[in-house]
């Protein structure tokens, strides 16, 4: 690194690093350095929660990558912003990006134009270079879940990122002595060597809890009254259940709700929700907030007005979103999704409340009318919401959380690379303990 930072053979240093290898810790290093110095530093990670993680490592303060690097310059006829590569006006300055195995070739939104090329990594790699003398790090572990969609991280492969030109790499594979005294951690180093050994197969044991009290098996009886005690002691917002499909997240978040937090109501005062899909409404008076983005999770401070309309239920709701200081927003939210197994409103049901609202405006004779009014309808964008007591692996990429529940999706005798990959990304999602739920006897040694 500090060759990278000191000559000329290139402009981007690429780290890809085990999980408890000092990644961050050895940045915070360099990074107080080059202050020392009088030279600017700017972290970045493609979510918010990730960049509130990077920025309490570091020590100093970090932005998602979209809000960085991107401008809202327009609305386009499909009602989408236009965001535009801004310009980069910084000089002599290291740009460092964690969590990069998030980072996909295209923006991962459903409509990619919406944000620059359509390309997150290649519009990154081209705003710093636009700089004066800018450099940047992409920091990440390859052995993570890859982009969804994707069979690898673009921004940690070799063969794609050596088309960008001058790029360098490392990689860290010696876990700190702190870090080898966790057993959350000698585990997650034990599936990572097995992930790179190559084989896409896998049998028998994978894990090895004995003598360890920070990674612990847990049955379906005792799940309950552990989840419960885990908020005492960590507290719901560092308490995550993990999962690998919708499916099973939702019968956690209504058992949870149910029998642990006891609410009755299907929403109440201080629930955390998550995002499913992008909005680009409700944010105009808000500076933290560009968008707001799949993914990103939200407190409720008030709700009201319940209603029924173009065949879904909505609700007027005040906001909180605690990865970006804790802005508020007051939103339309639509409820039909905090219960459904698809990862959003179905293609059916968001046809249907696209012909009913247009038909609310149909006294505005042209296409073009019609849809202006629809794109800037409340209704049309209102807010998709999923309980966050319990969210699948992909959407807890770049977070971390004090206690992690892991549920277990393995019922075949055989694992492949990817299984054991979304374990990896699972257990390194977890801080301080972490429950393995209802995992067979023969998974262990």
């Amino acid at each position: 690194m500090a060759r990278f930072l000191v000559t000329d053979d290139g402009d981007i240093f690429v780290i890809d690093g085990y999980a408890g290898t000092g990644k961050t810790t050895a940045l915070a290093a360099v990074i107080g350095y080059l202050k020392r110095l009088g030279i600017m530093s700017v972290l970045l990670a493609p979510t918010g929660r990730a960049a509130k993680v990077l920025s309490g490592m570091a020590g100093m303060g970090a932005s998602t990558i979209h809000k960085h690097i991107y401008r809202q310059k327009s609305v386009g006829a499909d009602g989408y912003g236009r965001f535009t590569l801004a310009p980069n006006k910084s000089k002599h300055t290291l740009f460092v990006v964690d969590e990069v195995s998030l980072i996909g070739n295209e923006t991962g939104t459903q409509n990619p134009s919406v944000f620059g090329s359509g390309n997150l990594l290649e519009d990154l790699i081209q705003f710093v270079r636009s700089g004066d003398d800018c450099r940047l790090i992409l920091m990440g572990d390859s052995a993570q879940l890859p982009p969804v969609g994707l069979e690898f991280s673009p921004s940690l492969d070799h063969s794609y990122m050596d088309n960008f030109g001058g790029v360098t790499y490392a990689r860290l594979t010696s876990v700190v002595r702190q870090a080898a005294e966790s057993g959350i951690l000698c585990n997650a180093t034990a599936l990572r060597e097995r992930i790179a050994s190559g084989n896409q197969f896998f049998e028998g044991p994978q894990l090895d809890v004995r003598g360890r009290d920070d990674i612990v098996r847990i049955g379906g009886a005792d799940l309950l009254e552990a989840i419960s005690d885990a908020y005492g002691n960590y507290g719901s917002d560092s308490t995550v259940v993990l999962t690998r499909s919708n499916k099973r997240a939702i019968r956690y978040n209504l058992g949870i709700r149910a029998k642990v937090l006891y609410k009755e109501e299907e929403l109440s005062r201080g629930d955390r929700f998550m995002i499913v899909k992008n909005c680009y409404q409700f944010v105009e008076d808000v500076d933290e907030l560009d968008y707001i983005a799949n993914g990103d999770v939200a407190e409720l401070r008030k709700i009201w007005n319940y209603e029924e309309r173009y065949g879904l239920r909505f609700a007027d709701a005040l906001l909180s979103f605690p990865d970006y200081g804790d802005c508020e927003i007051r939103a339309k939210v639509c409820l039909d999704t905090l219960t459904s197994e698809s990862a959003s409103l179905t293609y059916e049901q968001q046809n249907a409340l696209y012909a009913g609202v247009s038909a609310d405006y149909a006294d505005r004779k042209t296409k073009k009318r019609i849809w202006d009014a629809v794109r800037e309808d409340p209704y049309f964008n209102a807010l998709q919401l999923k309980y966050a007591d319990a969210i699948t692996c992909h959407k807890a990429q770049g977070g971390q959380w004090d206690c992690v529940f892991i549920d277990n999706p393995f019922w075949q005798p055989e694992r492949t690379a990817e299984d054991l990959k979304w374990l990896y990304t699972a257990l390194t999602r977890a801080v301080s303990k972490v429950y393995l739920v209802n995992f067979p006897d023969s998974f262990f040694v």
